[in-house]
């Protein structure tokens, strides 16, 4: 651990969380604008659901480490809520079972300190056309993406936990299946921007204490 300590942010997901520190990504969107006030950590993971998560709960988030974060990112729903397949192979988690799988990260989140923030993203629309074309794949259907997005929703209601609606929020802009996706599902930096403006709405507009705003955050050294 390098000194001084700043506040730590975990982004916490699949591959929509893995790329999110590529070029132009979210989480690099993130990390610039918080450089010198907070750190950010990235723990994604490409393919994995909600099951795969809670696995790893206790490695990733050690209820004793005497350091905990500010702040949690949490992303899964885009893998669970593909179509299963036949021979069992796909990521395919059934509803009721992500709802509680999130439910479980939810609350070993909450058990790591009174002052650690959660962030829930749900999982945003797809370009089912685009991902056809380009992976060659078509077990992916927004009806079923808007339908975990809400239960994801509809939980973190439940349980007093910021969420940020992605299908909503991708949905608002015209154009969105042409300029926000790679290959139908990975974002572009267009996609990319939509997401950290959302989150950064969220930091602003928060009555948290202590604020995690960047401008509430002393830089580093100034």
């Amino acid at each position: 651990m390098v000194g001084p300590r700043r506040p730590q942010f975990v982004l916490f997901g699949s591959s929509i969380v893995e790329y999110s520190f590529g070029n132009g990504g979210w989480g690099a969107i993130l990390g610039d604008i918080y450089s010198r006030k907070a750190d950010i950590f990235l723990r994604g993971y490409a393919g994995w659901n909600s099951r795969q998560a809670i696995q790893v709960l206790d490695q990733v988030f050690p209820k004793d480490d005497p350091v905990q974060p500010s702040l949690v990112v949490v992303y899964f729903g885009g893998n669970d809520s593909v179509l299963p397949r036949p021979d069992g192979l796909s990521a395919h988690v059934p509803l009721s079972e992500y709802v509680e799988n999130m439910r479980k990260i939810a609350v070993h989140l909450k058990s790591l300190s009174e002052k650690t923030r959660i962030i829930f993203l749900t999982a945003p629309p797809v370009n089912e056309a685009q991902l056809l074309e380009c992976l060659g794949v078509d077990g992916r259907k927004n009806v079923l993406c808007q339908k975990y997005s809400d239960a994801c929703v509809e939980l973190c209601h439940e349980m007093g936990i910021t969420a940020i609606n992605l299908c909503n929020a991708f949905k608002a802009y015209r154009g969105w299946m042409t300029t926000c996706f790679t290959d139908g599902i990975h974002l572009t930096p267009f996609g990319s921007k939509i997401v950290a403006k959302e989150i950064l709405k969220v930091l602003t507009e928060a009555d948290w204490k202590p604020s995690l705003h960047w401008e509430s955050l002393p830089a580093e050294f100034a």
